[in-house]
């Protein structure tokens, strides 16, 4: 026997998707749902759709955009590109209102444990935008972890050639703090 009826337990199973949602999070989630009035719980199922279908990738720099273009790509000086793993670390990087380039995101870095490779992630997207525009800068700004540094030394060794300069975001505590 069930312990849920059939349309709680599929609520139940679509939230443990999520990432980070365990059964009992996402429990909480469902019974929050069941206990919500018809027009917020439809508002939230609209929200969901809505995204889905308005939302996808900026074809320059593969951010979150609902245009063709998104704003950055479109208002901001290219020949700086900030190179990142993902549009998350984009709005990151936007809170602190520093940069003025452009970015790039990866979509994922090289991770050949996991089976990515190079031709995996948008690196030939990358190439592409440096060789074609005026871009005189390129801040890789992946993870200091294995993959994100792999990652950044992998495009650095490409970017090379191309004349351009390549940069790594700093990190760490300043000597004599």
């Amino acid at each position: 026997m069930e312990v849920f009826i059939e349309p709680i337990g599929r609520l139940i199973n679509e939230f443990t998707k999520l990432p980070g949602v365990g059964q009992k999070t996402a429990q909480r989630y469902a019974y929050r749902i069941i206990s919500m009035p018809e027009g917020e719980a439809r508002a939230f199922a609209e929200a969901i759709l809505g995204v889905k279908q308005r939302v996808h990738f900026c074809k320059i720099c593969g951010n979150f955009t609902e245009g063709e273009v998104c704003d950055i790509c479109r208002l901001r000086d290219p020949s700086v590109i900030c190179v990142v793993k993902e549009p998350k670390d984009v709005i990151a990087l936007e809170k602190l209102h520093e940069f003025k380039g452009v970015y790039h995101v990866l979509h994922g870095v090289i991770d050949p444990m996991n089976g990515v490779g190079p031709n995996d992630i948008r690196i030939r997207e990358l190439l592409s935008r440096v060789q074609e525009g005026n871009v005189s800068e390129v801040i890789m700004a992946t993870n200091p972890d294995v993959e994100g540094e792999a990652t950044a030394m992998y495009i650095a060794k490409l970017l090379k050639p191309l004349g351009v300069t390549v940069t790594r975001l700093s990190r760490g505590i300043p000597i004599g703090s």
